[in-house]
């Protein structure tokens, strides 16, 4: 699977969704609840061996910030405080795949 960035990355606050397009794909959406769920970081990686499940979000969040990081992904805020999760772009295709 390809690694190269979204062509286009917008953020739908009324329907709390992330829209991603590559160059060779049409347009898909992951909805922010999703995101933070399955967030990758260290913390978020720590809970879930010490709880046996992804983090507990209220389907109310949304995301407050989204900072490309060139070739590697974005970074993701959200409105729970949370801005700790790079979403590397490999990744972000296997959660719209």
């Amino acid at each position: 699977m390809s690694s190269d960035p979204a062509v286009r990355v917008r953020v739908h606050q009324i329907g709390r969704e992330l829209e991603l397009q590559w160059a060779d794909t049409a347009p898909v959406r992951i909805g922010h609840a999703r995101l933070r769920r399955v967030c990758k970081c260290a913390w978020c990686e720590q809970a879930r061996r010490r709880d046996g499940c992804d983090p507990v979000v209220a389907d109310t969040v949304a995301l407050t910030g989204v900072t490309p990081l060139g070739q590697v992904g974005l970074q993701l805020s959200f409105s729970d405080g949370h801005d700790r999760g790079i979403y590397p772009w490999t990744y972000l295709r296997e959660l719209t795949a």
